[in-house]
């Protein structure tokens, strides 16, 4: 075969990039019927989706417009039925539960009132037994406000529960098979080139994050997404020694069921840069120690770093391009691609498929000001 990979015949998607919202959207296609092939540069969800801290929650919701949070609210209300469907089909545990968000004061209550009516959420003050234990910042914390509906899922599980779903479902999912072309022709992807050979598909999505954009740059000159680092640093204590996620002046502490707890994170405009420093994981062990006294017992076991794709406003692009009839994009997460997942992915193949969406997907289109812009045909670089 000349070097060329032998496809499955009659492949009906492509979807590019194996990170959570690739690995959501090739799930909810495959549920739909279609054939998917999902193809990733390196391991599987090895990017932002391993990095981030899994929180299912706006940081914080109010602050966000409404694209925003009508597609975060949605993927919240879909994860728990997702979840279920995935573990059944697998026997795997993405540790999913609802721990509560403590939000330290002092907050904007009108702000969060609105949101909470708006979108249906429990908004409470902190309890009593969370204020005691915050001691000697109670003072701080019952003028704060408590999030009881706030979940979690650990990363990496969830991407090995979803990857695990989908190849038992017949998905070709091949990791450490980069795309280094598109090819295109009368105004459609033709083909994917990889160092394994050429991939075709009737449709093809690009689910890249914050390599949308280099991926993309022949046929979408410009793409607002940007990388974004955001540094974490981890600690090792003992369970209930934080008893739920806690937010305070910007960054939070996340508690796994095990007693590990992530403290994040920093905001860096660093480019391509996943290097971590010293002075963030300094920063982030002084903010773990004044926000919650009792983690001094926990000792820093590991630093990391991950790139967020950026998009303007926050606003993910979940729509086809405007002028490449069968090449879609799913990405501009930000710092909540796990959050929206399920949700992004039924709006993407609502749009695909021709069924309702589950939102107005105008917000979520290109950018006006992109959508008249020129193209290249031939090899995209």
């Amino acid at each position: 075969m000349n070097g060329m990979m032998r496809q499955p015949k009659g492949t009906d998607v492509l979807v590019i990039g194996a990170g959570v919202n690739g690995l959501a959207t090739a799930w909810r296609l495959a549920q739909a019927g279609a054939r998917v092939t999902l193809l990733e540069r390196g391991p599987v969800a090895r990017e932002s989706s391993w990095a981030g801290a899994g929180i299912l929650e706006l940081l914080l919701p109010w602050h966000y417009p409404a694209a925003v949070a009508r597609l975060a609210v949605l993927g919240q209300r879909l994860w728990p039925q997702w979840i279920a469907q995935l573990e059944a089909a697998t026997g795997l545990d993405a540790q999913y539960r609802v721990s509560g968000l403590l939000v330290a004061g002092p907050v904007e209550t009108d702000a969060a009132g609105d949101w909470a009516r708006r979108y249906g959420r429990r908004l409470l003050p902190v309890p009593a037994d969370l204020v005691a234990a915050a001691s000697p910042l109670a003072d701080e914390y019952a003028g704060g406000l408590w999030l009881p509906e706030a979940a979690q899922v650990r990363n990496p599980r969830l991407a090995r529960l979803i990857e695990s779903a989908l190849r038992a479902a017949g998905v070709a999912v091949h990791p450490h098979t980069p795309v280094m072309r598109l090819v295109s022709a009368q105004g459609r992807i033709v083909g994917v080139e990889t160092p394994a050979g050429r991939y075709t598909a009737a449709q093809v999505v690009v689910c890249t994050g914050a390599w949308s954009g280099w991926l993309l740059s022949g046929l979408a000159a410009g793409l607002p997404i940007r990388p974004v680092r955001g540094q974490i640093l981890l600690l090792a204590g003992s369970p209930g020694l934080l008893p739920c996620i806690l937010w305070r002046a910007g960054r939070y502490l996340v508690p796994r069921a095990d007693g590990l707890v992530l403290v994040g994170s920093t905001l860096e405009e660093a480019g391509f840069d996943k290097s971590t420093t010293a002075e963030a994981a300094a920063e982030l062990l002084a903010f773990a120690h004044a926000a919650w006294p009792p983690l001094r017992k926990a000792a820093p076991v590991r630093q990391w770093a991950g790139l967020r794709p950026a998009a303007p406003g926050n606003v993910p692009i979940i729509a086809p391009h405007p002028q490449i009839a069968n090449l879609w994009l799913n990405a501009g997460h930000f710092r909540y691609g796990v959050t929206m997942a399920p949700a992004a992915a039924e709006l993407l193949a609502a749009q695909m498929l021709g069924g309702p969406p589950p939102l107005d997907p105008a917000p979520y289109a290109w950018p006006a000001g992109m959508r008249d812009e020129p193209f290249r045909q031939g090899e995209v670089t």
